[in-house]
């Protein structure tokens, strides 16, 4: 069975949804995907959002890579924004046999000064 990203993050009539190509990336591929925002307002209510790709291991978590996406350029299709993104790994991605496990998690900066979020797991071979 193969195991699904899932990141949703909702926020009063907004949801934002990031969809990755697949969770389980191996040795040379990049990780891609696109995050989705729906919601009658969502352009006024989003200031920016942090893509970023996290190493845990036990109680330590360090940042491997980050993208930040302004709103201003992105494609809107009705009530529907859509973000592609793509990161290319380097060495920082590898991880040994006890942790094979690396996060993936979306952070929504909202004007109002609030910022949401949501992580599920990437696996990298």
């Amino acid at each position: 069975m193969v195991k699904q990203f899932l990141s949703t993050i909702v926020y009063e009539k907004m949801t934002v949804n990031t969809n990755v190509d697949g969770p389980n990336i191996a040795f040379g591929e990049n990780l891609s995907g696109t995050v989705y925002i729906e919601g009658e307002a969502s352009e006024e209510l989003v200031d920016y959002i942090d893509i970023v790709l996290l190493k845990r291991l036990a109680m330590d978590e360090g940042i491997i890579a980050k993208q930040s996406i302004e709103m201003m350029s992105d494609m809107k299709s009705k009530e529907t924004w859509m973000i592609p993104f793509e990161m290319v790994p380097d060495e920082r991605w590898e991880t040994d046999a006890e942790a094979r496990i690396l996060v993936l998690r979306t952070t929504v900066y909202l004007k109002n000064g609030v910022h949401i979020q949501d992580e599920d797991e990437i696996t990298y071979e």
